[in-house]
């Protein structure tokens, strides 16, 4: 087998692996995590509280314009730039196993948050022999293209198991496809909860009687995430109107009551026509 078909093999994964963790880094930053979640991320513990996520966005953006680099030009920069990414990285996985045996590498994002193991440290090392199979024969997107035939495919094939082998996200990924907790137990973020309401007929139907259209309050119980929201009766007299979504389900029920100043409510009413994706 030709060495620019390994190279070729090594520049499409290494590409997939860094475009893959660059898109689970900025996932992973923008979520409505609870305070310190990113803690449990290896490379997080490096730097101050309030600097741990504009430093894994920025780390996301280097993978992803290193990708881009190998992909589109033959220039060396970021093809060194990639064995230093990825020798830097099997040094941090490997300080951060010794010191802080508890996190994650944060390799992809919250999918990698179980703590950092000879497995992920030989991922590590595997993509930095890439990258210098890479840098000493440039091969670029061209190649990709004109370059397909059986040798790539069975490179291809090889490198994706030898990668497998050495990735336990996917094992925790078959784990939670395997095993999914109760719907009380599930992480749902607010903003999620709050993009089903605004999607229900119901928030259509009572989007008059708000005298504001932001939450005054919101809360969760079991499976249940309420929102709070100043309103009026159809009379005009003063009242909260109480919508509750249902956290489960491609169609959860929403439902909503209208509170009056005395404390008595109005008729429940209920819609189970939400087809937010959850």
């Amino acid at each position: 087998m030709e060495t620019t078909t390994l190279a070729t093999a090594a520049l499409i994964l290494l590409v997939l692996l860094l475009v893959l963790g660059g898109v689970a880094k900025i996932a992973t930053a923008g979520t409505d995590a609870e305070p310190g979640g990113l803690t449990r991320l290896g490379p997080a513990m490096l730097v101050p509280e309030r600097w741990r996520k504009p430093m894994l966005i920025f780390c996301a953006c280097v993978e992803i314009t290193l990708a881009t680099g190998l992909l589109f030009t033959r220039n060396p920069l970021p093809r060194w730039g990639t064995i230093a990414f990825f020798s830097v990285a099997t040094y941090v996985l490997w300080e951060l196993r010794r010191r802080r045996p508890d996190v994650g590498c944060g390799c992809f994002g919250e999918a990698s948050g179980s703590p950092v193991g000879l497995r992920s440290i030989g991922r590590a090392v595997a993509l930095t022999a890439m990258a210098v199979a890479v840098a000493l024969v440039p091969v670029s997107g061209a190649e990709v293209l004109s370059g397909l035939s059986l040798d790539l495919a069975i490179a291809l094939a090889a490198g994706v198991v030898l990668l497998s082998l050495l990735s336990p996200e996917l094992e925790e990924a078959i784990a939670r496809v395997r095993y999914r907790a109760p719907c009380e137990q599930r992480p749902v973020p607010a903003a999620r909860a709050l993009s089903r309401l605004r999607s229900s007929s119901e928030w259509r139907s009572h989007t008059a009687l708000l005298v504001s259209v932001e939450p005054e309050d919101t809360w969760r119980e079991l499976c249940w995430r309420f929102f709070v929201y100043p309103g009026r009766t159809a009379a005009g007299a003063k009242a909260e109107v109480v919508f509750a979504v249902y956290l489960s389900g491609r169609r959860p029920a929403v439902r909503v009551a209208v509170v009056g100043a005395d404390g008595n409510d109005g008729t429940l009413h209920e819609s189970m026509g939400i087809s937010a994706a959850r």
